[in-house]
């Protein structure tokens, strides 16, 4: 089973950095069956609920490899905000039409 380390981008609810310097090794997810009775899915494979968090990529990587694991390493993509102010909203020269 293969396992992704990758460092999750926060969620949309996340204002601060708490869990934005954290790499995470989770296990790809096995095939899942239907359940007859309830038609609800599930997996005889527990491993996929498992998920590591570490410190560093570093970290991440040399447990999976003390630990035997085949591992794939996602780097994360920076996302580039841009500036703006609320006066820019009213600008003159802006390229949207106002909407209101």
């Amino acid at each position: 089973m293969t396992a992704r380390i990758s460092r999750p981008a926060k969620s949309a609810t996340q204002s601060g950095a708490a869990r934005a310097k954290v790499w995470l090794l989770e296990y790809a997810t096995s095939e899942r069956q239907i359940e007859p009775l309830m038609g609800w899915t599930s997996s005889s494979d527990t491993q996929p609920q498992v998920k590591l968090w570490f410190a560093s990529r570093d970290e991440a990587v040399a447990y999976a490899e003390r630990a035997g694991i085949a591992y794939r390493v996602e780097e994360p993509k920076n996302a580039v905000r841009r500036t703006m102010s609320y006066s820019d909203n009213f600008k003159t020269n802006r390229i949207g039409q106002w909407t209101h």
